[in-house]
């Protein structure tokens, strides 16, 4: 299988997602603690990552010890990001109460972070915004987004992840314009 994956037959790809996905999945929630959003998040960069580099392997325990290998570096690639992510709103609070002299607590910074969200959504095209109101604002689940774009779960949660990508480059964009406007 793993000769055919190198090879970039399809059919060994979906033989592969048969038979490794949910054994992957739950290995990652258990190394994830129970966190399954981190799980999730890091199951799709590790079949991302499978997808570019798979090579072909002599055995199955082989195999299944790289795949869990890729799978750890992908969970703490996750955990970074997180951090990096929180550590970017933290700096944000802090430069907004700064240039507002509020001392609401992060408040005003909230709320400027809301607003620029906001534009970012704004400015999406159609199809985009209507998916991310779904999932974010109506709390409706991949599954449902997925059934109703008839596609599959994973398709929708990769487009979920561009266009989470898309909105925090657009706000970066938008802090780095008011930044260098204030100079």
């Amino acid at each position: 299988m793993t000769r055919a994956m190198a090879r970039g037959e399809e059919a060994a790809f979906r033989e592969f997602y048969e038979a490794y996905f949910d054994r992957l999945r739950r290995y990652l929630i258990v190394v994830a603690r129970g966190d399954e959003h981190a799980a999730r998040e890091a199951l799709q960069l590790a079949l991302v990552r499978v997808a570019r580099h798979v090579k072909p392997f002599a055995s199955e325990a082989a195999f299944w010890g790289w795949l869990t290998v890729l799978a750890r570096h992908a969970l703490t690639d996750e955990a970074r990001k997180q951090r990096r992510w929180f550590a970017f709103r933290e700096r944000f609070a802090r430069h907004t109460e700064t240039a507002s002299g509020s001392d609401d607590d992060g408040g005003a910074a909230e709320a400027r972070l809301r607003e620029l969200l906001a534009q970012g959504v704004a400015a999406l095209p159609p199809e985009e915004r209507e998916l991310v109101a779904q999932k974010y604002f109506e709390g409706r689940s991949v599954r449902d987004l997925a059934t109703a774009r008839q596609t599959t779960e994973k398709a929708v949660e990769s487009r979920l992840a561009r266009l989470r990508a898309k909105l925090k480059a657009a706000v970066l964009a938008r802090l780095k314009e008011k930044d260098a406007h204030d100079e």
